[in-house]
């Protein structure tokens, strides 16, 4: 886990303080979140505290924070609001088995399969998704409540400008609740909105039913849930590593994640991931370590123990005004600016992800990007030529270049006629490669056209797993291998 023997007091007392900067600093995005969501504000403290603590004692990356998050509340949203809170908490639960399968059989490395213009769309579109929900939230307020919005993003906005000491967000929630409580100002407050009785987290099961009915509904969002998580926790990851100097182990804190994630569900929260913001604010404040973490859990569910009477007073105008600013800052504004720069494809899977995420849900997003990034990356890679054609006498060499694949197959055929070419052909794979059974199968139709117009045909420069391929098929498979055997030059030679 961690050594406390060559820790100095010098940096326990950092690590205290930046633990106490972090719990602080989580209460205005686990509220809010709560609230996008339309769950009670303590749902999303009590998820904030149980994963924080689980991923700060076991997780890959000392140093950073796991909370409550936007990304994954967005996919949640719509399934808490068809489905209610039982089907909530078994997708948290599903989604911390498949996270800790994912790091027990080290497939973590999959994830960076996700293409970084689908991570862009739905990091754009889940920004628009908070702001469209805060909006929501406040409309039809009136003045009052529109004035405090405004406050509360000037201080978020000014307030760095004028000091680090304690994060804007909070200075935000301090300087407008101030003022509303101070004026006894009729707005609307969070303890209106749900209700808030500060209290440890306890077992409980989910109320929905375990059933196939049940499990239908909520794997897809299970799977979408664990994957975003994971993408927001390797991608903070790499941001630290920067930072820190450090690597991280992902495959470990994807385990932590799902650990922390399962409890969350059976402790009655709802999923959460790492978070950049508070990972970087607790670096900052000189967290490096697995105590800060520690630390920020234990204070946060202090917080929510023994003053959740205070919290039910906080202000919505607040809460709303630091999310709208987060939204202003989780969107990836250098995307825009590079996107008349990106290849066409690349910006289509951008602009389509980010629509997708806006009128559905982050989970048909999510898969729909890797799809069109897949399907895209096939197409541009189904080019397969013929570089070279040589032909002497009764014997024609054809050279290939590219991949023979499932995209490339039927380009594959269309190179060449059997009429034309004299008795004796090779195919040079020296620049290709069979990739799939598509490409196997090209060449068994390929090699019977050949043999039903009385000619001989073979294969060279093939590699071991194409060669592998080729004997699987067996039987299905016409050709005849024509690679030179190679020997290692010997002095006794």
């Amino acid at each position: 886990m961690f050594s406390l023997r060559d820790l100095k007091m010098s940096e326990v007392k950092n690590e205290t303080l930046a633990g106490f900067v972090v719990a602080v600093s989580m209460i205005p995005e686990a509220v809010g979140f709560s609230l996008v969501a339309g769950l009670s504000p303590i749902v999303g403290l009590h998820t904030a505290f149980i994963i924080g603590f689980v991923t700060a004692l076991f997780g890959g990356k000392p140093g950073m924070v796991s909370g409550a998050a936007g990304s994954i509340v967005v996919v949640l949203m719509s399934l808490a609001a068809q489905h209610g809170m039982g089907y909530v908490l078994w997708a948290t639960i599903f989604a911390g088995v498949f996270q800790i399968l994912i790091g027990v059989f080290r497939l973590g490395k999959f994830i960076r399969l996700v293409p970084l213009p689908a991570i862009h769309g739905f990091v754009n579109g889940l920004a628009i998704v908070i702001m469209l929900a805060q909006l929501h939230m406040i409309a039809g307020q009136g003045p009052l409540m529109y004035g405090l919005v405004l406050l509360a993003i000037l201080v978020v906005v000014v307030f760095p400008k004028l000091t680090k000491v304690i994060p804007a967000s909070l200075a935000a929630l301090i300087a407008v609740s101030a003022v509303a409580i101070g004026f006894n100002l009729h707005t609307l407050r969070v303890g209106d909105l749900a209700d808030i009785a500060g209290a440890l987290p306890h077992f409980s099961l989910p109320v929905a039913p375990f059933n196939l009915e049940m499990i239908k509904v909520v794997v897809p969002y299970a799977v979408v849930i664990a994957l975003v998580g994971l993408i927001e926790s390797l991608l903070t990851m790499t941001v630290l590593d920067e930072m820190g100097g450090h690597k991280g182990n992902g495959n470990r804190e994807s385990i932590a994640q799902g650990a922390g994630n399962t409890l969350c569900g059976l402790f009655g929260c709802f999923a959460g991931c790492a978070m950049i913001g508070q990972s970087i604010i607790n670096f900052s404040s000189g967290g490096r370590g697995r105590i800060s973490g520690i630390v920020g859990a234990v204070l946060l569910i202090l917080f929510v123990v023994s003053l959740s009477g205070y919290i039910g007073l906080l202000p919505v105008a607040a809460l709303a005004g630091i999310m709208l600013v987060v939204c202003y800052n989780t969107f990836e504004w250098s995307s825009l600016r590079r996107l008349r720069r990106m290849p066409k494809a690349d910006a289509l899977v951008m602009v389509i992800v980010t629509v997708i995420t806006i009128f559905t849900d982050l989970a048909v997003a999510v898969i729909s990007g890797v799809i069109i990034s897949a399907l895209v990356f096939a197409w541009q890679q189904a080019r397969i030529r013929i570089r070279e054609h040589k032909t002497k006498g009764e014997l024609t060499v054809y050279k290939l270049d590219g991949p023979l694949f499932f995209g490339s197959s039927a380009a594959f055929a269309e190179l060449f006629k059997p009429q034309n070419d004299p008795h004796n052909v090779v195919l040079d794979f020296a620049g290709t490669r069979v990739m799939d059974s598509s490409g196997v199968e090209a060449i068994d139709k390929l090699t019977a056209r050949y043999l039903e117009a009385g000619k001989t045909i073979r294969l060279r420069h093939l590699s071991s797993d194409c060669v592998s391929l080729l004997k699987k098929a067996g039987p299905f498979c016409s050709h005849e291998l024509d690679d030179p055997e190679y020997y290692v030059a010997e002095d006794t030679l």
